[in-house]
């Protein structure tokens, strides 16, 4: 029997998932759409990697979690880890990439940057107040000018005159796409356009003032478009490396973590089919005002969280 180790990513707009073993090999892996619905997403997710294993004689012994909710599916799991997604990519990317010294990450809805030096973060920033330059703004463009969002990255590369847009907010980006569409900019240009203007968006933003030293990996969905890499990489002047799986980083990185910890039990992936919900409230005990969150496992309260003092406290079965 091989020894598993299961990494889940959960994010506002997508839940990535992995099973590595003890040499960080990836036995299955998968990537869907949370659709605002975390709990649900989780088990779709739990569902397709325990397909992909049949026949692999594989047994989870140990769960991390990462991303916006990584508290409650940490719950829900009953994972070993639960990490920030800073902590989470940079131990996934230095695993692979032990010589990285800068890290990009756009995805779906927020974009970081990650400086590490000697294997270690020094330094990071996160942008997470607007959708600028992020994956729902890219896909929100694709469909405005009628390409499909995959096939965004291989169009811009055909641009011989990328067209100027102003992306520093998504209200300004669309008015000027539209201004520029009107007045006879060709669609390539547009869309070169497009992904120069998210990279000018980045480094403007998260990675002011930041040291960017090579090698540089660049994470996260967008990262699967290849004209904003090529943007990346005229705007920096240095080769951006995009690794096959760096879409699941996150993911993978919690799952070292997870092994690392020492932490093991048998995990079952009969969890996607326990009925789990959520339920909040405010607590009027005190001037604080609490929004206390509860999470029930078969109608069974198994944990809560948001007090600020005693008062809030709520008792679980644990």
């Amino acid at each position: 029997m091989t020894k598993g180790y299961l990494g889940i990513d959960i994010g506002s707009i997508s839940t990535k998932g992995v099973v590595i073993d003890r040499d960080n090999n990836i036995l299955a892996k998968e990537y869907l759409w949370t659709e605002g619905d975390p709990m649900g997403a989780v088990k779709r997710l739990l569902k397709a990697l325990e397909i992909q294993l049949r026949g692999q004689d594989v047994q989870v012994v140990s769960v991390g979690t990462t991303g916006s909710a990584r508290k409650l599916i940490g719950v829900m799991t009953g994972a070993s880890v639960v990490k920030n997604e800073i902590t989470a990519h940079a131990i996934g990317t230095t695993t692979v990439h032990p010589d990285v010294r800068t890290i990009f990450e756009i995805g779906g809805q927020d974009s970081k940057i990650v400086i590490i030096e000697n294997g270690f973060v020094t330094d990071y920033a996160m942008n997470t107040l607007c959708a600028a330059g992020t994956g729902s703004f890219l896909s929100s463009q694709a469909h405005r000018l009628g390409v499909s969002v995959e096939d965004f990255g291989e169009i811009a590369l055909t641009s011989k005159k990328p067209t100027n847009i102003a992306a520093r907010c998504t209200v300004f980006a669309e008015s000027d796409l539209v201004h520029k569409a009107q007045i006879g900019h060709k669609k390539e240009d547009i869309i070169a356009g497009l992904c120069k203007a998210v990279v000018t968006n980045y480094l403007n933003n998260i990675g002011k003032g930041k040291k960017i030293l090579p090698p540089i990996v660049f994470q996260g969905g967008v990262s699967k478009n290849v004209g904003v890499k090529k943007a990346f990489e005229d705007a920096v002047g240095h080769e951006v490396i995009v690794d096959e799986n760096g879409h699941l980083m996150g993911a993978f990185g919690v799952a070292v973590l997870a092994r690392r910890s020492g932490r093991e039990k048998q995990f079952s992936f009969d969890t996607a089919d326990i009925a789990f919900r959520t339920r909040g409230f405010e607590c009027g005990k005190c001037a604080n005002h609490c929004e206390i969150i509860c999470v029930y496992r078969e109608n069974e309260l198994i944990d809560a969280w948001g007090n600020k003092c005693e008062n809030g406290a709520v008792r679980t079965a644990r």
